[in-house]
């Protein structure tokens, strides 16, 4: 008995001995990774960020690559904190936290030492080639910079290696930055600016203030990315107010940035003992409020914390609440002429075969204004003399630019517009439906234009690429828009707010019952008077745009819409009642439901749907899918639906069943973004008509169908980012039609059907970022029709083989993409 406990009793002190090691050694760990990778994200993090913010247009892939290394070194910044805030006697978790920081710091290592030199040397590249001649001493700095990093020894500190690089991008970009096409005016105005937020320690909210279109959100991003602003303030946050924000979303986002914490409740107040105490811990903050429209919402935005300054930005003053303002200068004469000539001649100066008076004339009547200079200078691009001469005639009959006078403004960018063929001008007018400040779907968007302008997909891309052109829209796109099997949600479009308020001015011309678009200018928690006093008579608008908060079943009217293809209901709320006028559109073809709320949002009335017996297209976002069946939403001229940042689960549990009898002529179904998808239901494998399945960005999908290959007519399945998801089913091998096939970053995928062989018409496969995929099926070698794989480096040697044996095989090594997806819990 006492040797038992004796045994015992030293058992027990051993154990104690080990436990109490492990603790120090987990503590020391911690407190060991914690430091050291504090200190290097500390530094490495503002070094990415200008290289990601140099103002150079980088290319797509590199410069995403850019903006997610920046979220998830972030991320990291708040893996050091949890693990500086953990106890010390939480061994697991010390050990757990301390496993996570060594796996981050060999990431970032890698990266460093690998993809991030070849990017830099390929961006200035790239950057060279774009710019020409307009950037000689470009061609000087590059070559010095390429002899540094070449001289940099393999084991030298990256973080000392970036600081060096940047300490050169910086020397040089004093020289020709990246606001120089705006000339000398917005330098004087960031000196000016910087001045007010750095020396003048008594002001505490200062402004910048200009006409629509004078450079003001440009400046102001400008002193974002200036080094002393970036070195005096800990934290800069810019947020977009615009005409109609949701005021307590946005305070509650600012704080959240300020605090450095999210709340799982957008109402829940961030308290303000934490606040203040995060303020003197993490030292000064700028808050920038860009395009501010209105005192009561700026007097909601004002943020009474220590150290904390406001840089509003607006086109009005508002002396009672900023103290000091700074008003944007109009450009002179010869930095109006340098813009306007890279717009219209894509150089910087007048050619000598162009009329000198004529484009002088021209610019004179821009006043300065660097984006009328923009739009009217691309608009008469390749034009001949006489438009030229037609156009200054009609610029010359406005009056002069001020602050009170942006109708004219207005009135001379309209020239621009007119000049375009009616098809362009329509379809650029269409634009103002969109919300201010938004991107917009590029799948909304073609839609919109192919059912109301009778275009088909590439006139309607061969538009969107002259707006493009002339800068009266922008595209952002991360994957090539001439690859017809490109997914139109990698792509969208942004437009000036001034080109917005141009298409509005355009549209309101007519009458408002006779106009071709009936548009809500701005969010309201109400219908338009002027619509409730007109709603007794038939609206003959093609497009109803309207953008409202919450809305219940009496906050409608009634009204009606003969001729209406487009409708587009725009809202910020967790439940929506659907219009009852919804019946009253006998013709609608194009139904979109965009809810920017921070929740999904539940429809109630959906029983109005079986009204729509002719609509084509239905997009939903951020909506929950409520129960469907024949009874309630029978759409026999369906042809495409989308899904993003949808909740299905109420719907994958009702009666999809009838699917087929539901949607009888579907044929592209898109689920994105899924925020509960874990398997399909097999009924989706009887709809015969579907010829384009895609399921992207579904991280919780784990299983497919085993059914899939009844899909007989089906030529496009998409399955990008499906990260759980572990195998194919081999049924698809029977899809005879399929023409493409992408499985990127479905990173659990392990291979490829044995089968594959049999799909005969399979013309392109995509599959980069399958990094679990070891080796190919032989079959792949009867694949006669396929013309491109996409994929790894270490996936292209399998496939060498089979671009021996397939004559028009083309196999494109995708370029490796940093992640540290595994940071994100």
């Amino acid at each position: 008995m006492v040797t038992d406990l004796f045994f015992a009793t030293e058992v027990s002190y051993d154990l104690l001995k080990e436990l109490g090691k492990l603790c120090r050694k987990a503590c020391f760990f911690k407190h060991k990774a914690a430091g050291h990778l504090k200190m290097s994200l500390e530094q490495l993090l503002p070094i990415i960020l200008e290289i990601q913010e140099t103002g150079a247009e980088l290319p797509p892939t590199r410069l995403s690559q850019l903006v997610a290394l920046t979220d998830k070194l972030r991320q990291g910044v708040k893996l050091v904190q949890k693990a500086s805030e953990s106890s010390r006697w939480n061994v697991y978790s010390n050990l757990q936290l301390s496993k996570k920081m060594e796996k981050l710091e060999k990431s970032i290592s890698k990266f460093l030492n690998g993809p991030l030199q070849a990017h830099i040397l390929a961006d200035i590249h790239h950057i060279r080639v774009e710019c020409g001649k307009r950037f000689d001493r470009l061609e000087n700095f590059s070559t010095r910079l390429e002899q540094r990093l070449g001289n940099v020894k393999a084991g030298q500190d990256r973080v000392a290696y970036l600081e060096e690089l940047m300490k050169s991008v910086e020397e040089e970009r004093e020289g020709f930055g990246s606001g120089c096409s705006l000339g000398n005016g917005i330098k004087v105005g960031k000196e000016k600016v910087k001045e007010m937020l750095i020396w003048k320690e008594d002001l505490r909210v200062v402004g910048i203030r200009g006409i629509g279109g004078s450079g003001k959100t440009t400046l102001a991003k400008e002193i974002c990315r200036d080094k002393q602003i970036k070195s005096f303030f800990n934290k800069i946050i810019f947020e977009t107010v615009s005409q109609s924000p949701n005021v307590e979303h946005l305070k509650q986002k600012i704080l959240e940035q300020i605090v450095g914490t999210s709340s799982t409740n957008p109402y829940e107040p961030v308290p303000q003992w934490r606040i203040r105490f995060e303020q003197r811990t993490r030292g000064p903050t700028l808050v920038v409020l860009d395009d501010v429209w209105l005192i009561s919402q700026l007097e909601q935005l004002l943020f009474n914390i220590p150290g904390c300054k406001i840089l509003v930005v607006s086109r009005f003053w508002f002396p009672q609440i900023i103290e000091s303002s700074y008003e944007v200068e109009l450009l002179k004469e010869e930095e109006a002429l340098s813009l306007f000539s890279q717009s219209a001649f894509l150089q910087d100066s007048i050619p000598v075969t162009a009329n000198k008076k004529l484009v002088k004339q021209v610019v004179e009547e821009c006043k300065g204004l660097p984006l009328a200079l923009k739009v009217i200078g691309a608009s008469l691009r390749d034009q001949p003399p006489l438009i030229w001469r037609s156009a200054k005639n009609k610029l010359s009959k406005g009056e002069p630019i001020s602050e009170s006078h942006e109708v004219k403004l207005l009135e001379r960018m309209a020239v621009s517009v007119n000049c375009l063929s009616s098809r362009v001008r329509e379809c650029f007018l269409d634009l103002g439906s969109f919300l201010e400040d938004r991107k917009i779907p590029l799948d909304v968007l073609i839609n919109m234009w192919v059912e109301t302008h009778d275009l088909d997909e590439v006139d309607a891309f061969a538009v969107l690429f002259e707006l493009s052109d002339k800068n009266l829209l922008t595209l952002v796109k991360d994957s090539p828009v001439g690859d017809i099997y490109c997914s139109y949600n990698e792509i969208s479009v942004t437009q000036h707010d001034i080109l917005r308020d141009l298409a509005l001015h355009m549209n309101s011309c007519e009458s408002l019952s006779q106009r071709k678009r009936l548009i809500m200018p701005t969010r309201d928690n109400v219908l338009p008077k002027d619509w409730l006093r007109n709603k007794d008579q038939p609206f003959s608008a093609q497009i109803v745009s309207i953008h409202t908060g919450e809305m219940k079943e009496l906050d409608w009217f009634d009204m009606y819409f003969p001729n209406a293809e487009v409708l587009m209901l725009n809202f910020d709320s967790h439940a929506y009642f659907l219009p009852s006028f919804l019946k009253n559109m006998p013709n609608l073809k194009c139904l979109v439901l965009l809810n920017y709320g921070n929740s999904t949002a539940f429809l109630h009335n959906v029983s109005v749907f079986s009204s729509l017996t002719n609509l084509k297209s239905l997009w939903l976002e951020r909506i929950t899918v409520p129960p469907l069946s024949r009874k309630t939403v029978p759409l026999p001229n369906l042809q495409k639906i989308s899904l993003v940042l949808c909740n299905l689960n109420e719907s994958l549990n009702g009666s999809l069943g009838d699917l087929p009898v539901i949607f009888p002529r579907l044929s592209e179904l898109t689920i994105d973004h899924s925020l509960d998808l874990k398997e399909l239901p097999s009924s989706i494998c009887n709809v015969q008509t579907l010829e384009s399945l895609s399921f992207t960005n579904c991280h919780d999908l784990v299983e497919l169908p085993p059914q899939l290959g009844k899909l007989s007519s089906l030529q496009i399945l998409r399955l990008y980012a499906c990260a759980s998801l572990p195998k194919l089913p081999h049924t698809i091998c029977g899809l005879k039609k399929l023409k493409y096939l992408d499985v990127s970053r479905c990173v659990n995928l392990r291979s490829l059907p044995e089968g594959i062989g049999q799909l005969d018409n399979i013309e392109k496969i995509d599959m980069r970022e399958c990094s679990l995929i070891m080796d190919l099926p032989l079959s792949v070698l009867s694949l006669k029709s396929l013309g491109h794989v996409v994929c790894d480096e270490e996936v292209a040697n399998f496939w060498k083989e089979a671009e021996k044996r397939i004559p028009e095989l083309r196999i494109e090594v995708a370029e490796e993409r940093f992640t540290l997806d595994w940071l994100v819990d």
